[in-house]
């Protein structure tokens, strides 16, 4: 079977392949936001992310963990029949950040549920739109 260089090639089971070349350090998702200080209440006190930046125009949030590892995920559907959402945050307690989302009075779109592959998450929007899958392994 020809394949054209869109096609996936996919690795054997349990095999890593790495591409010589260039390392991808991070990857930041970038939100629109007519105020970035509405960010706050969500990424800041919601999520417990620290904000090492604030330039006015920009407001980058973090994790105080920097061993994450950059990824993209590509999606026909968020699993169990879900919109994709845009950004997915891992935490490690998500009944914590749970009771922090409903103190805030912001609306579950989803779940929480326990999904069939293992994780439990819920969906949310952040002041922006932004649907944000909150997950906990």
């Amino acid at each position: 079977m020809k394949r054209n260089r869109f096609q996936a090639i996919r690795n054997p089971p349990g095999v890593t392949f790495r591409r010589p070349g260039v390392t991808v350090l991070r990857i930041v998702p970038n939100i629109f936001a007519g105020d970035p200080a509405e960010a706050d209440r969500f990424y800041g006190d919601v999520l417990g992310l620290e904000l090492p930046m604030d330039m006015g125009f920009i407001r980058t949030f973090r994790s105080e963990r920097e061993t994450a590892q950059p990824q993209i995920s590509v999606m026909t559907e968020g699993g169990s029949g879900t919109p994709v959402p845009a950004i997915s945050i891992e935490v490690d307690d998500l009944g914590e950040v749970l009771e922090r989302v409903r103190a805030n009075g912001i609306q579950i779109e989803y779940g929480p549920v326990k999904e069939p592959w293992g994780v439990r998450r819920f969906y949310v929007r952040d002041p922006f739109g932004t649907l944000v899958n909150i997950l906990q392994h």
